[in-house]
């Protein structure tokens, strides 16, 4: 696998979660510094993101409106609070999808927020 970065949207496939997990194939975002990383690392830190503003919890999310360089479809929130270390097996890359440097800076104060930093 290529080198993933901060930023990036992936496609995870979390198609074996449990109840109340994901358990499907969605988009997330890479949040790791990816410098701290070893290219074969064998994991991944990162944020799903989902188009249903219901599961976002305001204070915890931001808001991706689609974009050229994002790629999405429509409206998405980088759900911060679920932030999680995933197996880059289950990664697929996409063409060159990424946040804004704002949006990611967001997210990463909204995961400290959320572990108590």
């Amino acid at each position: 696998m290529a080198r993933l970065s901060a930023g990036q949207i992936v496609i995870v496939d979390w198609r074996d979660g449990l109840p109340n997990e994901p358990n499907k194939r969605r988009p997330a975002v890479v949040v790791e510094d990816t410098d701290l990383f070893s290219v074969d690392f064998p994991n991944v830190i990162l944020v799903p993101l989902t188009e249903h503003s219901d599961f976002a919890i305001t204070q915890l999310s931001v808001v991706i409106d689609p974009t050229e360089a994002n790629q999405c479809p429509s409206r998405c929130y980088a759900l911060s609070h679920a932030i999680t270390t995933i197996s880059k097996r289950r990664i697929m890359q996409t063409t060159a999808s990424h946040i804004t440097g704002e949006q990611l800076r967001m997210i990463r104060l909204q995961c400290a927020e959320s572990i108590g930093l």
